[in-house]
């Protein structure tokens, strides 16, 4: 992208590793190492991004949606949150956050929930599972369908009801809105963009993001 204007937190666009918008309902694969600045912009507002964080170079160490609970003591991410690792280690750190809060416990959507969730017919649909498996089909990291286990939905709003229940309501963030991170590992991040028309998750309407990176 052409934007050269430095990012609220001081990052400038021309010095990324990476900077890249992800269409919607589209996925990305992208290495940060360790130190560098990991930064997910919702553009339009109202956007779930599912995501999956691995440590580099042994991915079978991974975000542990369990640790991360147990770490925050709480069951939404902001800044500050720590996002631990299957070795109860800080994969991540959340640094900045103009949302103000992110899903930790509703999962990506497939194939298969789309179809006992909504209807028979929505089987068909493309969901965020697969947009994972289409990222790792290559090999290059030695991951497969068992290693696509539980994400984070950044800007995805899941109330959890009185009665323990999950409720996937109208989002909270707005265009703009962004969430940043500092690796304290080298990781691998894989992102589903998600395509999900069921449920207002995405306000009825995926949109895109951008993903960049600062070393």
């Amino acid at each position: 992208m052409s934007d050269q204007r430095p990012a609220a937190s001081g990052q400038q666009p021309a010095a990324s590793i990476f900077d890249q918008t992800i269409p919607a309902g589209d996925g990305f694969r992208g290495e940060i190492p360790a130190g560098a600045r990991f930064r997910i912009t919702d553009l339009e507002g109202n956007q779930a991004v599912d995501t999956l964080f691995f440590a580099l170079p042994d991915t079978a160490e991974r975000y542990d949606a369990t640790a991360t609970l147990q770490a925050q003591r709480r069951v939404y991410l902001t800044t500050g949150s720590r996002l631990m690792s299957t070795r109860g280690r800080a994969l991540l750190i959340i640094t900045d956050d103009t949302c103000g809060r992110h899903d930790t416990i509703g999962g990506a959507c497939a194939c298969e929930s789309n179809q006992v969730r909504y209807a028979l017919d929505k089987r068909h649909m493309h969901a965020c599972r697969e947009t994972f498996l289409l990222q790792i089909a290559d090999g290059r990291h030695g991951l497969g369908k068992r290693d696509c286990g539980h994400n984070i939905n950044f800007f995805m709003n899941v109330p959890v009801t009185p009665e323990g229940g999950l409720d996937f309501a109208d989002g909270i963030s707005a265009p703009g809105r962004y969430v940043e991170m500092r690796a304290e590992v080298d990781c691998l991040v894989l992102i589903s963009n998600c395509p999900q028309l069921n449920n207002p998750c995405n306000g009825w309407n995926p949109t895109p993001v951008r993903v960049q990176a600062w070393a």
